[in-house]
């Protein structure tokens, strides 16, 4: 199981050799386990011979002994034994609610007042404020001089998870919940307005309870300047980790606070930033800028679009098919003329004023394959650098080449191999408790192996069993600028997927310079070596993320899967798979330059 996508690792694992003993093993879920899921898998191991029983019904095994069935949960505690022979093992699984809990009596549900964080707004925006009661109460909020009645709200369907990607579980449910209050006002002077204070009345009797959140209405003269102190800040479309991430921003740009929930700063542009990714300065007004033209130059691999701006402004960026288009926001244009000559990838530059606010440039390019960008302030300079294709291309094999000659043809391609987790960090585990950090490494170097016997550059994260953090994984990348990087993983599944019965390779992508990589390496794999097809996302992961070079992250087989995972441990069935993707490697590069 891959923690970059956030999936709860497999428990109570141990070491590979700890475990040559003939016995019952459950390598998840551990003795005493919490989850919300409906249903959860047991992955495991036996030998051959007998019968494994789960309270007291026969369970399913692969050849080698492994199982993995998924069983229902009901709320609360579930005692699952599991027999195999004279050995029991016994575990209990507790499902708990993912709804709210119900308030009893004259009270409020448990950490439901909100806002439960300190709250800032412009003037003229909506204030809303919520909390869980019962049923029949009649509740209000007291808000500087404002009393606001909460009124109950009707019970709202649940979206499924993101995991119901990987699991197609999409089905949405609805919630049985009553009890949820919900009301907004408008404040149009600046000022702090405090703690809202709740107040809950039934059959007479009341209570008052005070928010944990203060709110405060901001003055639209006296707003602060955020500017970026990291190299590439995360924004994200709402205050939280689970909003959806947009363009990172560039070290040193500066934008208005429009507003702030606990850690939070909205921008004028519309991302939200944590505040420890920025610093506020003093100004005297809003950052904002002119532009009027744009030189570019040309350096080692790459050219360079250099946007001369007043102030360091918020960026975004956004890549089509033979397109990539810079918006500058709070950004004017004063454009006359602009030189672009002959470039070696860009056919055309195009640019608009799309808002009284936002310039955008598109930069039509001569190839569909783009090979990596990166965004950058010198000073109040924004530099794009549009990567050019690896200097030597591929070549398809020839009838008169020499076996040597062929065996050369990704001669000066740069790649970058990323075997998955790593120390500490030990990933998914198979049936029996063999980690996945191990075969990732496995397979990794024999598919270096093939691509350097090819004539390719190789760079791995880690040769051995080493811990490593996804930033340094991603800075190497950064840093490296190799034509393509691959990251090598096993997956496994959430609580609720259905192990016994889910297998086959994936790809996954996030930018689109990485797609055409990630579909090919899926295609040719699962045809090649006749695998199931689990197919192709896109996905938010640390190590598809970066922009300097095509991206991408294949799960090779599940280790969650009885069957596969003995093919996962075949070290011929290894071999192959390497071959195939360091084959299809070759491939791509070939028909992409």
């Amino acid at each position: 199981m891959r923690n970059v996508l956030g999936l709860v690792a497999l428990a109570t694992v141990v070491s590979y050799p700890a475990l040559a003993a003939k016995s019952l093993y459950v390598a998840f879920p551990p003795a005493n386990y919490q989850t919300a899921s409906d249903r959860i898998f047991f992955l495991g191991t036996a030998p051959a011979g007998g019968s494994v029983l789960v309270n007291g019904k026969v369970i399913q095994r692969s050849p080698a002994g492994h199982f993995a069935p998924s069983l229902p949960l009901r709320l609360g505690n579930n005692i699952f034994t599991l027999r195999y022979g004279g050995q029991v093992r016994q575990i209990r699984v507790t499902r708990v609610s993912s709804q709210p809990s119900r308030p009893v009596g004259l009270a409020f549900g448990k950490d439901s007042l909100k806002p439960g964080v300190d709250v800032a707004k412009l003037p003229g925006e909506l204030i809303c404020l919520s909390a869980i009661a019962p049923a029949n109460a009649t509740v209000s909020v007291k808000l500087g001089n404002q009393t606001i009645p909460l009124l109950p709200q009707s019970p709202v369907a649940e979206v499924p998870s993101n995991y119901a990607a990987l699991t197609g579980r999409y089905q949405t449910n609805s919630r049985s919940f009553n009890g949820q209050y919900q009301g907004c006002a408008k404040a149009n002077a600046a000022g702090k307005l405090g703690r809202p204070q709740f107040q809950l009345s039934i059959n007479g009797k009341s209570t008052t309870q005070m928010a944990q959140g203060n709110i405060e209405i901001l003055s639209p003269t006296q707003l602060e300047i955020a500017e970026v102190i990291v190299d590439s800040a995360i924004t994200r479309t709402g205050a939280g980790t689970d909003y959806s991430r947009l363009t990172p921003l560039p070290k040193g740009t500066q934008a208005t606070v429009t507003g702030r929930e606990g850690k939070w700063l909205r921008l004028d542009y519309g991302g939200w930033i944590e505040d420890k990714e920025v610093r506020i300065i003093p100004a005297a007004a809003p950052p904002t800028s002119i532009i009027r033209t744009l030189r570019t130059r040309q350096v080692v691999g790459a050219t360079e679009i250099i946007f001369p701006l007043q102030v360091p402004v918020p960026i975004s960026v956004q890549q089509g098919d033979r397109t990539l288009t810079v918006t500058l926001y709070n950004t004017t244009a004063q454009t006359d003329i602009i030189r672009f000559d002959d470039d070696p990838i860009v056919a055309r530059l195009d640019w608009q004023q799309i808002a009284p606010s936002q310039v955008q440039y598109t930069f039509n390019l001569k190839s569909q394959q783009q090979w990596g960008y990166q965004m950058r302030y010198e000073g109040s300079n924004l530099v794009l650098t549009l990567r050019h294709s690896p200097t030597s291309p591929v070549s398809p094999p020839s009838t008169r080449e020499t076996k040597e000659e062929s065996q050369k043809s990704l001669s000066g391609i740069k790649i970058v191999l990323d075997p998955g987790h790593g120390g500490a960090e030990s990933g998914a585990a198979g049936p029996d408790g063999y980690l996945e950090k191990n075969v990732n490494l496995t397979i990794s170097k024999l598919i270096k192996d093939r691509l350097v016997a090819q004539g390719a550059t190789v760079y791995m994260t880690r040769e051995d069993d080493r811990e490593l953090s996804l930033q340094d994984r991603v800075a190497i990348i950064d840093k490296l600028q190799p034509a393509i990087a691959i990251s090598i993983h096993h997956n496994s599944l959430p609580d609720n997927g259905d192990a016994e019965n889910t297998k086959g390779f994936a790809a996954f992508w996030y930018h689109p310079q990485a797609h055409s990589l990630a579909m090919f390496m899926q295609n040719y794999v699962v045809q090649k070596l006749g695998r199931p097809n689990y197919g192709v996302y896109w996905d938010n992961l640390a190590l598809t993320r970066p922009t300097t070079a095509p991206s991408i992250l294949l799960e090779l087989g599940f280790m969650s899967n009885p069957d596969e995972f003995e093919s996962v441990m075949n070290p011929q069935e290894q071999q192959k798979m390497a071959d195939a993707i360091a084959d299809g490697i070759t491939e791509w590069l070939r028909i992409s330059h």
